[in-house]
Formats: structure tokens, C-alpha cells, sequence
């Protein structure tokens, strides 16, 4: 799966522009601040129908005007799908693909699947559980529906069961039966949730340590663990032990959406003991993972995104992650930079084509001369 050519219009800093892309490797160069991240964004919404930097999407649209578009044709051996994003102030976003509207959103994602790697992954380290949590919910979701609907749904009732606890506090009253229907229903979605994600980090983990080791060439001993509030087993239990709490709280205070990743390094809490290298080092390799989950749980080859990943990572792990994108079938890539000499040089050695294009105050073109 490739993708051909983006369009946009009223997007972020662009008022319009049109690319065409290579089906191999496709660099952004310019300075700061000029647009590259923002043509990656484009791109990510045209797979998961939302921004990967701001989920509220009236902020992305160019100032003064009242609306964007973002549209891109996907193509790979059975033929093509275009795909079509439309953001306007005050209305429903529109999303379809070859000219028929999705009635849920959720029916697009993990067909045109995307892997992003950028400096904003930090939160992953630097941040709450919720972050984490979300990294986390955005791969399975990818490839496993049944998953997303249990998700939305879980989010749906646990909404419900804290408005009725918000409910008993403000009235100063009480109904036990009236919340279990609540509870139930949590346990139930939250016990597969579970399990899901128990799955997950099992596939996932050794996966990620073997791209870690290739990127840093050996020497340090980095884990993932995931934790839950179902860890010790039956959770209608745990819940009933937290009632009076919840009471208090006007909170569902246990359950999946406390869950958590605990990323470690050499046995310590990574965002305290991992240097920057080896923190970008560690991100790269989640990321790296993720791409080989997606594309075998979905048989489609992910689009990867590389935003300024060259800044603050060593020259022998940039060679060794330029090792692993010759070698490793990568599929279609898109990188920015703010070096143009630079990634040239990076991948003046790599057997893939490669097209640049130059990218300044919200203008694109394809660089001459490559």
C-alpha cells in the first residue's frame, strides 16, 4: 500500500498544495516552523481520520478560514481508494472513501494503516498513564475492531456509572441495585479489555526489545510491563472493594482506564535514568514495533512517518536504524528534516529510491536536482 498523491486545502499553514509521492522513500526538508510536520499530519488523517499533534480538528484549520480539506489517493496491486477528510466550523467532519460517507469513523481505521515516529512521543515517557494507555489502544484498534467497539463502549459505561456516583453524592442518596446494573456491565467489557491487552504486550514486547538492540547496537536492558487493576484477578471484587471510595469521590477510581505501562531501563524508570539518546532510542523501537504488529495482524503495510527523528540519537544508532530500513521491508516512508545535507548523506547509501521535496512558509515543491 502507497500513497500516491495529497492534496490540501486550508490546512494548518497551507492554503493549498498538491504532491506527488514516491513509492518509496519521500523527505521533507526545510527549517523550522515552515509546514513539514504538518504535511505528516495530513497524511495521518488520511488513515485514522484524525491529527496525530491536536485532536480538536477547528484548530487545525487555516487561520481566517472556515474550513479544511485533506484528500489522497491510496493505491496498492488491486487498485486504488481516495480518500476524502472535510472539516468545517460548527458541522460533523466529513469522511469518506471513494466518494461514500463511513457512517462510523471507526469503520476507517486499520484499512490504510500509519505508524508515526516523532519528538511529541515523549509524552510517552515524560507523561501520565493516559498517554500510555492511548499509545496502546491506538495499535490493537488498528487491527482488531471487536477491541474498538469493546473500548467505546467500556468508555460509554463508565461515563454513565459516574454520573449516577456524581448523582448519589449531590442528593445525598443511595441505590445499590441501580449502580450493579452499571458495574456489571463495566466488569464484563473491562475483563476482555484485558485480556486484549494482556495479548498485546506478549506479542509486543519481544518484538520491541529485538528492534531496541538492533537500533542500539547491544548493552543496555530496557522493558515494557504492563499493569492493571485486574492483575489480581476477579474485578467485580476489586470493585466492590472500592465502592465507599468511589462514593466519596463521585469517581470510578479502579478499572482498564487506570491501566498502565511501566518502561524501564537497566531495571530503573526510564524517564528518570535513560539519557536522550536511549530515550529517542527506546521511542524509535515502540514505534518500530508497532509497525511490524499492525502489518501482520492486518496484512497491509503501514505508511511510516519519521518526524525529525535525526536530532539527539548518535551517529552509530542513526546507522543502525538506516541498517534496519534497507533491510527491513519498510513499505512507503516519509520523513522530515531541517538538514537537507544531512538526510541526503543518510540515505545516499540506501538501495531505495528517494524523492525530496522543499518545504518553506507553507509551500511545497520537489526539490531540482536530486
Amino acid at each position: 500500500m502507497v500513497l500516491a498523491d495529497l492534496s490540501l486545502i486550508n490546512f494548518k499553514n497551507y492554503s493549498e498544495a498538491s504532491l506527488d509521492f514516491d513509492s518509496n522513500v519521500n523527505i521533507f526538508t526545510g527549517l523550522n516552523g515552515q509546514g513539514k510536520t504538518n504535511l505528516l499530519d495530513a497524511i495521518h488523517y488520511l488513515s485514522t481520520c484524525k491529527s496525530y499533534f491536536n485532536p480538536i480538528d477547528s484548530q487545525n484549520i487555516h487561520h481566517g478560514e472556515d474550513f479544511f480539506v485533506v484528500e489522497g489517493v491510496f493505491q496498492n496491486g488491486e487498485g486504488s481508494d481516495k480518500i476524502y477528510c472535510g472539516v468545517k466550523r460548527g458541522q460533523k467532519k466529513v469522511f469518506r472513501k471513494n466518494k461514500t460517507d463511513y457512517e462510523r469513523l471507526a469503520e476507517h481505521v486499520g484499512q490504510f494503516p500509519a505508524v508515526v515516529i516523532s519528538p511529541y512521543d515523549k509524552d510517552l515517557i515524560s507523561e501520565g498513564s493516559e498517554v500510555r494507555r492511548r499509545f496502546t489502544d491506538s495499535i490493537i484498534s488498528q487491527y482488531n475492531r471487536r477491541y474498538l467497539d469493546h473500548l467505546i463502549d467500556y468508555n460509554k459505561i463508565l461515563k454513565q456509572r459516574n454520573s449516577l456516583l456524581k448523582y448519589f453524592w449531590e442528593n445525598r442518596t443511595f441505590d445499590a441495585d441501580n449502580l450493579e446494573v452499571w458495574s456489571m456491565q463495566l466488569c464484563d467489557l473491562a475483563e476482555k479489555i484485558f485480556a486484549e491487552r494482556q495479548q498485546f504486550i506478549a506479542e509486543f514486547t519481544p518484538v520491541f526489545l529485538a528492534h531496541y538492540n538492533a537500533i542500539s547496537g547491544g548493552g543496555e536492558e530496557v522493558g515494557v510491563r504492563y499493569r492493571s487493576d485486574l492483575d489480581g484477578g476477579d474485578f467485580a471484587e476489586t470493585l466492590a472493594q472500592s465502592l465507599e471510595k468511589d462514593r466519596r469521590t463521585s469517581y470510578t477510581n479502579v478499572g482498564i482506564h487506570k491501566d498502565d505501562l511501566r518502561l524501564t531501563i537497566d531495571g530503573h524508570p526510564l524517564k528518570k535514568f535513560g539519557s536522550q539518546g536511549q530515550q529517542k532510542t527506546f521511542l524509535i523501537a515502540l514505534k518500530l514495533a508497532q509497525f511490524d504488529l499492525v502489518k501482520q495482524a492486518t496484512g497491509r503495510m503501514p505508511v511510516l512517518l519519521l518526524d525529525d527523528i535525526f536530532d539527539k540519537i548518535d551517529d552509530v544508532r542513526v546507522q543502525h536504524l538506516m541498517h534496519l530500513v534497507n533491510d527491513h521491508n519498510f513499505g512507503q516512508i516519509f520523513i522530515t528534516d531541517t538538514h537537507a545535507g544531512r538526510v541526503r548523506e543518510i540515505f545516499s547509501g540506501i538501495a531505495r529510491s528517494v524523492k525530496v521535496f522543499d518545504v518553506k512558509k507553507g509551500e511545497v515543491h520537489e526539490a531540482q536536482g536530486q
